[in-house]
């Protein structure tokens, strides 16, 4: 089977991202967000991080999620804007704990590969996922197709940022054994290399910088 890496589209997409981190420098959202202190902090709702580059949001632009209980898993939530509903929801094989490690290190690339060998849907409408993050497999993921009581809990407290990481009021009491609910929350550009792949790259509130996060889907063929 041809392997991840050896996929036209991503590999494509990836050399992008490289030429990206060649032509900037400094900068850097999750510096200016300070994942660490808003991670570990009390406060309900850290305050945005500053404005998106307009430009750059203008046509194939998303926003994106990630959040989760810091003992659970990380859920992965991808909208068109702040208040519409997830059009493609997962729960990553992965604790929240182990993302907030690998964002320590200053960079994450996310990849989602499908197996599917029908390309009838969209890429976004693929069911099942597999997972690796900064080039390890991670495991398997289902997509969702409603939002639980606790993602809809969250996207409802968040309805109002379009940027931003902190700590949520949980949804219920019995959700403190699990530990802080965690989010981050930014703009990224929709890069599409073809039907079978495509990239989200993060949007850092300065218009400059590497985007750290990436986020790369891909159907294998």
């Amino acid at each position: 089977m041809q392997s991840l890496l050896e996929t036209p589209g991503l590999v494509s997409l990836l050399r992008r991202s490289t030429e990206r981190r060649a032509k900037m420098a400094g900068g850097g959202i999750f510096r200016m967000f300070k994942l660490r202190t808003a991670f570990t902090s009390g406060c309900k709702m850290a305050a945005l991080a500053g404005r998106p580059n307009k430009s750059l949001l203008s046509g194939n632009s998303a926003t994106i999620t990630l959040f989760g209980y810091r003992r659970g898993r990380v859920s992965l939530a991808i909208q068109e804007n702040p208040t519409s509903a997830p059009i493609f929801l997962l729960e990553l094989p992965m604790l929240t704990s182990y993302l907030h490690k690998e964002m320590a290190s200053g960079l994450v690339k996310i990849a989602l590969e499908s197996e599917t060998k029908t390309h009838k849907k969209r890429l976004v409408e693929e069911c099942m996922w597999a997972v690796y993050c900064n080039g390890r497999k991670s495991g398997y993921s289902m997509k969702k197709k409603q939002a639980s009581d606790e993602e809809r809990h969250v996207m409802q407290l968040l309805r109002g940022v379009s940027m931003g990481a902190g700590v949520l009021p949980y949804a219920s009491e019995k959700d403190v054994a699990d530990g802080e609910l965690t989010y981050m929350r930014a703009r990224f550009e929709r890069v599409v290399g073809s039907k079978d792949s495509e990239a989200l790259y993060m949007i850092n509130p300065d218009g400059t910088g590497v985007p750290e996060l990436s986020i790369f889907l891909v159907r294998m063929k």
